[in-house]
């Protein structure tokens, strides 16, 4: 039996929040235990922990799946084929109908929560049934970043993260092109498709709602902070970027936008996301970072990076990781501060 096996088994010896910490160091130090395609028993279910998304009860999905084709339909449509299409694994696993169901339940809930305030009903249903509101985001130093004191600073970033949208702001929420990557790999992980919606809605709801909202401010604030990261830790790679008139605004908003799940292969993805729930979701900015570092070799040395920048090599979210966490030193205080705040 695992460390987390026993953890989760047992939960906290002291009260939860120091549970939460053990957990978040116990997932960074040695994993989710997980097979070569990436099923882990585990998986989900700490995701849903991570994320602060208890379970609903079936019939709640049930009902919005039986309302049919949402107003977004004919997005999802044409998005859902695009999911992933080229990782076998994926499309043996997760159907379009399963993912067009899910994204189309998401966006009934997204719309009811929209009518919901816009008449002044009481709490709209995205967020009462995940046990109301979510608690006020917590400000968390660069330390947090530090791999030896990430579980005992970093606690906020998750859990206090889960939050923060105004009502004004959840209002603005419904679908946009782009969810459905980030639906993925939740219905490949979960077992059922009422947990893969549970995770999905909590994360575009509570952890980067400015990412779908409306005009999509949320990653344009994380393309923007891309730049800035870049210059803070590696200014010679950013000036030559720069140079070569390769901003992060012509490359890094689809990365942004799908927590870096745009770049192959899906395995080392769920591996970045147990790190990113763990210490919160805006971290991904500096994941993108750290993806450009790890080959600024090839860009320094390239007359043309521009196709090394749009198209990354694979993932290595150990090595990414690795990198992204040794930043907390060379990142500003008020930097930090945007980036944990960004995805609101």
């Amino acid at each position: 039996m695992t460390n987390l096996d026993m953890l989760l088994l047992k939960g906290p010896s002291g009260n939860v929040e120091d549970g939460l910490n053990e957990l978040r160091y116990t997932i960074l130090t040695q994993g989710i235990p997980a097979n070569n395609e990436g099923m882990s028993e585990l998986r989900m279910y700490i995701w849903l922990i991570l994320l602060n998304a208890p379970p609903i009860r079936t019939d709640i999905y049930l009902d919005l799946v039986r309302q049919g084709a949402s107003p977004a339909h004919s997005k999802i449509q044409n998005d859902a084929f695009r999911t992933f299409p080229s990782d076998p694994l994926f499309r043996r696993r997760v159907t379009q109908n399963s993912i067009t169901r899910v994204l189309n339940a998401v966006a009934w809930r997204l719309n009811d929560a929209h009518e919901a305030r816009v008449n002044g009903w009481q709490s709209p249903p995205t967020l009462s049934e995940f046990g109301g509101s979510p608690d006020n985001a917590t400000t968390t130093s660069r330390a947090s970043l530090g791999a030896h004191t990430m579980s005992n600073t970093a606690s906020s970033v998750v859990s206090g993260s889960t939050a923060t949208g105004t009502a004004n702001d959840a209002e603005q929420i419904g679908y946009v092109q782009g969810m459905n990557v980030l639906c993925g790999p939740f219905l490949y992980v979960a077992r059922s498709e009422v947990e893969a919606f549970t995770g999905f809605e909590n994360l575009i709801t509570r952890e980067c709602p400015g990412y779908v909202r409306g005009a999509m401010d949320g990653v344009h604030k994380g393309v923007a902070l891309v730049d800035r990261v870049l210059e803070a830790v590696d200014p010679k790679l950013y000036a030559h970027l720069l140079e070569k008139n390769l901003p992060a605004k012509l490359w890094a908003f689809a990365p942004v936008l799908t927590l870096s799940a745009c770049t192959p292969p899906l395995l080392e993805v769920l591996r970045l996301w147990d790190f990113l729930f763990a210490y919160g979701a805006h971290l991904n900015v500096l994941c993108i970072v750290a993806q450009l570092v790890l080959i600024r070799g090839s860009i320094l040395d390239s007359k043309n990076p521009g196709p090394l920048v749009q198209k990354p090599p694979p993932l290595n979210a150990e090595r990414i990781i690795s990198v992204a966490t040794s930043f907390a030193s060379k990142i500003p205080e008020d930097l930090y501060e945007d980036i944990i705040h960004h995805a609101r």
